[in-house]
């Protein structure tokens, strides 16, 4: 067997173009979403990934207010800057990037931004509104799994998941939205981690097997259910003295053995990656729906 791969920038590519339709009738009716964007430092990961947002948000047609401030701003000066974005009708959505500087508190931070603008999903209202089952906005990683899997054809209703990582950025989250009474959901979910016995027995199990360990080949061949879904979210580099950047990206999953063995898998890089900043845009444009009263 050799597994159907799942293409996350194709999936990606589809949403952000419902998307563009969708920002084009709310500009029809006045209405712009708007993204406010804070970036402390010049981390080349961070500045990258927040380019790669700007860009993202032009294509589309989503405002974009970006502010990239010294490494040195203190706590208060970020804090006021998020209390601008709060106060300002143009912004629907507000995502301060991570990491933050040592000495900043992020957690007081996050805790600051409104939860009506909070697209990335992180302020505890939403994630309590998540847990529940109300509607929230979803953190961006896990939900894009999701609609990768709606999308892709995949059964979550009565699959047993295993989700490999409890991190509260993709794991805890990906198991709630797996677990709910809604189409994507109704899936019984194993959560695995460091301290879990017997990880490939647990994983064997699974007919949906989601990897967020953060670990290159966490998941091997011999740890998978024939026709097993194998969702890999991780990004690590290793040594690649083939490659001029001396590296090369790879996930949590044996890619080539498991492709082997499962019914579809997705890629690193390629897969999810691809997911994140497209939620983000829907969370903005559903932000800005909510705050018109069209949602």
């Amino acid at each position: 067997m050799t597994a159907e791969i799942i293409h996350g920038k194709q999936i990606a590519q589809d949403i952000r173009a419902e998307l563009q339709q969708e920002v084009a009738a709310l500009v029809a009716k006045g209405i712009r979403p708007g993204l406010g964007v804070i970036l402390v430092g010049s981390d080349p990961a961070s500045t990258s990934y927040v380019t790669a947002k700007e860009k993202a948000c032009e294509e589309i047609g989503i405002y974009s207010d970006d502010n990239r401030l010294p490494a040195e701003t203190t706590q208060e000066e970020l804090l006021a800057k998020v209390a601008e974005m709060n106060a300002d009708p143009k912004i629907n959505g507000i995502l301060v990037q991570l990491p933050l500087p040592k000495h900043i508190d992020e957690a007081a931070v996050l805790m600051a931004i409104d939860p009506s603008k909070d697209v990335d999903g992180f302020h505890p209202v939403n994630v309590g509104k998540m847990v529940v089952g109300e509607k929230a906005f979803l953190p961006c990683t896990p939900h894009g799994v999701i609609q990768m899997l709606l999308r892709s054809g995949v059964e979550t209703s009565g699959a047993h998941a295993v989700v490999v990582g409890r991190s509260n950025i993709v794991g805890k989250p990906v198991a709630n939205m797996l677990v709910q009474k809604q189409k994507g959901g109704d899936a019984t979910v194993t959560v695995c981690h460091t301290r879990t016995r017997d990880l490939a027995g647990h994983v064997r199990q699974a007919d949906i097997v989601i990897a967020a360990a953060g670990r290159p080949n966490t998941i091997t061949a011999d740890m998978v259910k024939p026709g097993a879904v194998v969702i890999d979210v991780g990004v690590n580099r290793i040594e690649d003295a083939s490659k001029k950047s001396g590296f090369r990206l790879v996930g949590d999953v044996d890619f080539d053995a498991v492709a082997e063995v499962a019914s579809k898998i997705t890629p690193v890089p390629g897969g999810v990656g691809p997911m994140t900043i497209t939620m983000l845009l829907w969370n903005t444009v559903e932000s800005a729906k909510q705050a018109n009263g069209l949602a």
